[in-house]
């Protein structure tokens, strides 16, 4: 017997969607796709319903703290942001990304916050030192680091891999100088089991690479782009093909590296949507005591 029930009827044209009304785990899909910037800045003052989302511990499980490096010309402060971002994922935080703000104090607190954190991104932050990256670092189980265009030590990187034993990815992205092969000498001697290896714009020679070959015999991706150092020709070219799955050759285009330009291209493509909707709900309602430890906090929370 065929159902008496009709199907939905199709949108009209010129029909919008009413985004506050949507299911809570298909906002949640969308809200994901945005930083945590913009999460608690616009995606969260939106409505009720949105507010809920963003509030969800399984929301921050992954923080994206991208920015264009324009701190002085912001009205807020990222740090005192991202660690209300880290209190919300109650413990649950696994991967974190930093742009250009951080320092010793975050890196702390997300350690001593954060106990299941297996990914750490740190683009340009140069304001963290040897010593304190290192101290956050081993508290830490990491399989994925990424350290680009900072400027830690060959022996900070070397106290990393004896420590995070499970390493499985690293980034370490400069800009090109002369010949050295510390880093890579560190990473063939520490870093065994890694699979995926960035070193856009190392240092290393051909000693540095055969190094990281000789020792690192779970390598799928090799990264080496602007490493022009490097001769990836003949034997060595030979070798890297036939042990590592992809490898980037050292001219190859960087085009997919972010590396903090302020001409950089907003990445989450999502600013086309009218998150101040003025939706009457929002006026008067929201309720922050508790969220954070920061009485200063109010500039972002309502």
């Amino acid at each position: 017997m065929a159902s008496s029930s009709s199907p939905p009827a199709a949108m009209e044209v010129g029909e919008s969607t009413n985004w506050t009304e949507l299911p809570p785990e298909l906002t949640s899909a969308i809200l994901h796709r945005l930083g945590a910037i913009e999460i608690l800045e616009n995606a969260q003052k939106v409505c009720r319903s949105w507010r809920r989302v963003c509030k969800d511990p399984s929301m921050w499980r992954k923080i994206d703290m991208h920015n264009l490096g324009d701190l002085d010309d912001m009205d807020y402060n990222l740090e005192i942001m991202c660690r209300h971002a880290v209190d919300r994922s109650q413990g649950g935080l696994v991967d974190i990304g930093i742009w250009y703000f951080g320092t010793v104090d975050l890196l702390n607190y997300i350690a001593h916050r954060s106990s299941n954190l297996r990914s750490l991104r740190l683009i340009r932050c140069s304001q963290i030192t040897d010593d304190g990256f290192v101290e956050a670092v081993v508290k830490l189980p990491l399989e994925e680091l990424e350290l680009s265009y900072c400027s830690f030590s060959v022996e900070s990187l070397r106290v990393v891999g004896q420590c995070c034993l499970n390493m499985k990815t690293l980034k370490l992205n400069k800009h090109p100088q002369k010949e050295n092969d510390d880093d890579a000498l560190a990473i063939a001697e520490t870093m065994p089991k890694l699979r995926h290896l960035q070193l856009c714009g190392n240092r290393l020679s051909d000693t540095g690479l055969n190094a990281i070959l000789d020792n690192c015999s779970n390598l799928e991706h090799l990264d080496l782009r602007r490493c022009f150092n490097v001769n990836l020709v003949g034997d060595l070219q030979k070798r890297c093909f036939e042990s590592v799955k992809v490898v980037r050759h050292p001219n190859d285009s960087i085009h997919d590296i972010d590396i903090g330009s302020s001409e950089d291209e907003d990445p989450y493509d999502f600013s086309d949507i009218d998150l101040m909707s003025g939706d009457d709900d929002f006026e008067g309602y929201y309720d922050f005591s508790g969220a954070s430890d920061f009485s200063d906090y109010d500039q972002f929370d309502f």
